[in-house]
C-alpha cells in the first residue's frame, strides 16, 4: 500500500467516494459543458490518437496565435509540472520558487528530483512557479507582477500556471503581449467542469521552440489519450467559449451568495479571491472534526493546511442547493 502522508494532498473524490456536494474541487459548477460532454463521449477510443498531435496543436495554435512549434501537449498540468522540472534538472537546476501557499505539485516535484524549493520569486531558481489568479487563495500572484518587472530572469524557466484563468469572476489577465518570456500551462478540464478528464498543454514563449522540443522528447508516447484529445479540441470551439462566458455571470452570483452564507455563519472570509472560489476561517478548534461531520453529511471542503494555511478552508463555488447543504449540515435544518 502507498504511504498516505508521502501522497499529494487533492481536493475532490476520496476513499468515502465523489461527495454529492464538493466545494474542494475549483471545477465549473455550471459544467458540464454539453458540447465538450458530447465529444468526450463520441471520441474513437478504439484508435491510437496521432503520436505528433498534429491537427491538436495546429488548432490552439490558432486559438492563442503562436506558432505550433510552441504547443506541447502534457497528460495533465500535473505531469507537465514533473516534466518541466525534469527539464530544469538536465539544465542544471538547484532549486525551484513556488508560491507560498500554492498547488502542492510544483514542490512535490521538486521534492522528487531532490530540489531545494523557495517562496521568493526573485530569487536565482532555475525553475519559477507562478500562479493567477492563485490557489488557494484566488488573488493576484506577486511572482508574476515581480517577472513583469525583472528582466534578469531571461535564463531561468519561468511558468503561469493559468488553470483558473478561465473562471476569473473579477481583475483583469495580464495581456499576453506583456507575459516576455514566461512559459503559459492551460488545464481546461476545469472550466468546462470535466476535471476527469486529464488533458492539458503549455504554450512556450517565442524563441524557446528548442525547450519545447525538448519537453516532447522528454514525454512518453502518446501523453494525452482519445479523450483528452476530444476535450482539447471541443475547449477552442467558439461555442464552448461562449458557453464558458455565459456560465461566468452565473458563477459570480453564486458567488455572492455564498461569500454573504459564510459570514451568516460567522466564518472569517479571506478578501481577494477574483475566481470561482475563496478562502474561510471557520471559528472552530477543531477544523479536522468539522470537516469529518461535514463529509458525514455529504459535504467536502477542502483543508488548507497543507497549502501552508492552517485552520482555512478553501470553498469552490457550487449552486445554490449545495449552498443550502452546507448551511443545513453546520446549524441544522430550519436554523
Amino acid at each position: 500500500m502507498p504511504d498516505a502522508a508521502a501522497m499529494p494532498c487533492h481536493g475532490g473524490t476520496d476513499g468515502l467516494g465523489a461527495a454529492p456536494h464538493d466545494f474542494s474541487t475549483n471545477s465549473n459548477a455550471c459544467g458540464p459543458c454539453p458540447m465538450a460532454l458530447a465529444a468526450v463521449q463520441q471520441a474513437d477510443a478504439t484508435r491510437y490518437p496521432d503520436p505528433a498531435y498534429t491537427a491538436l496543436r495546429a488548432q490552439l495554435a490558432v486559438f492563442h496565435g503562436v506558432a505550433p512549434a510552441r504547443i506541447v501537449l502534457a497528460g495533465s498540468a500535473s505531469e507537465f509540472i514533473h516534466r518541466i522540472t525534469a527539464l530544469a534538472v538536465r539544465r542544471g537546476a538547484g532549486a525551484v520558487a513556488v508560491p507560498a501557499h500554492g498547488y502542492g505539485d510544483y514542490a512535490q516535484a521538486a521534492r522528487a528530483w531532490g530540489l531545494a524549493f523557495c517562496h521568493a520569486p526573485g530569487t536565482g531558481a532555475a525553475l519559477q512557479w507562478a500562479c493567477e489568479p492563485s490557489s488557494p487563495l484566488g488573488r493576484s500572484d506577486t511572482a508574476l507582477a515581480a517577472w513583469l518587472l525583472d528582466g534578469s530572469g531571461q535564463d531561468a524557466l519561468r511558468v503561469l500556471d493559468c488553470a483558473y484563468h478561465p473562471l476569473r469572476l473579477e481583475g483583469h489577465a495580464s495581456p499576453p503581449g506583456r507575459l516576455g518570456s514566461v512559459w503559459q500551462l492551460w488545464t481546461p478540464n476545469k472550466a468546462l467542469g470535466l476535471t476527469g478528464v486529464r488533458a492539458a498543454y503549455a504554450i512556450a514563449p517565442q524563441g524557446c521552440e528548442a525547450d519545447a522540443a525538448a519537453l516532447v522528447a522528454l514525454a512518453p508516447s502518446w501523453p494525452v489519450g482519445a479523450h483528452g484529445v476530444a476535450l482539447l479540441q471541443a475547449w477552442v470551439q467558439p461555442r464552448v467559449q461562449h458557453w464558458l462566458a455565459e456560465c461566468l455571470g452565473v458563477l459570480r452570483d453564486w458567488k455572492a451568495r455564498q461569500l454573504a452564507l459564510c459570514a451568516a455563519l460567522g466564518w472569517e472570509v479571506l478578501p481577494g479571491s477574483q475566481a470561482n472560489y475563496f478562502c474561510a476561517r471557520p471559528p472552530v478548534a477543531d477544523l479536522p472534526a468539522l470537516l469529518h461531520h461535514l463529509r458525514a453529511q455529504g459535504i467536502k471542503l477542502r483543508d488548507c493546511a497543507s497549502f501552508g494555511l492552517p485552520g482555512v478552508v478553501r470553498l469552490g463555488v457550487l449552486a445554490p442547493e449545495a449552498q443550502e447543504a452546507l448551511r443545513a449540515a453546520v446549524h441544522g435544518p430550519g436554523r
